[in-house]
């Protein structure tokens, strides 16, 4: 299968699915860290998403795409579409965050431009957020911890021609108590100690126990057919 995995510098989901034999590309307007530049485009990934195009992998290799994508994984910023970010748009934060609004319907947007793109299977990621209401619900909501990750984070999957990802192996997630009685996931307090922009990149990442699942569930090893 032609897979495009949007928005996705780790590559993490591009390498389980190159692993299983399929031709799978990595987009992201930021350079990959998954070590592998050849099959990382780094653009914006939206004149891609219908196919028969023609684009140009980080290790300067020329690609081109004569059909549509087999299949689309879409992991589109969630910045501005998560309810953990609707404080900013209280009217106190009005003139620190002007453009914020704007921003939201940019995000709307591009989300919508994947959903739409001409390609029968479709998933796109997200954590809790208001494409719940501003579209619709996702298909279901997964968690690393169900997927042999001992992590906790809630994450959305909107589904077109594939199915719920099954559970693969479901272990106790590692919840840590702050100073001040909250609990809080693991990923979370270590991720509080970086930079803000290595945070948000280190809390995009997919876990590697999801992304195995997605390549395994909805494309499958072909290296033997």
């Amino acid at each position: 299968m032609k897979i495009l995995v949007a928005c996705e510098e780790s590559q993490a989901v591009t390498i389980e699915l190159r692993r299983l034999g399929h031709e799978a590309y990595s987009c992201d307007i930021i350079p990959c860290s998954g070590g592998h530049p050849e099959w990382h485009i780094m653009q914006n990934v939206l004149p891609l998403l219908n196919g028969n195009c023609s684009f140009k992998t980080m290790d300067g290799t020329e690609q081109s795409i004569e059909t549509r994508w087999d299949m689309i994984v879409a992991h589109p910023p969630c910045t501005f579409l998560t309810l953990a970010g609707n404080k900013w748009f209280n009217p106190e934060y009005k003139d620190r965050f002007p453009y914020r609004e704007k921003q939201r319907e940019d995000a709307v947007e591009f989300f919508m431009y994947i959903w739409n793109a001409d390609c029968e299977k479709i998933a796109i990621e997200n954590p809790q957020g208001i494409m719940s209401s501003r579209f619709r619900k996702p298909d279901q909501y997964i968690e690393p911890y169900m997927f042999g990750d001992r992590e906790k984070k809630k994450t959305g999957l909107w589904l077109r021609g594939l199915p719920k990802l099954k559970p693969t192996n479901i272990v106790e997630p590692i919840i840590i108590e702050c100073a001040s009685g909250a609990r809080e996931p693991r990923w979370h307090m270590e991720t509080m100690r970086l930079p803000p922009k290595e945070r948000s990149r280190a809390r995009s990442k997919t876990f590697p126990g999801i992304a195995k699942a997605m390549a395994e569930q909805w494309a499958g090893d072909i290296r033997e057919e």
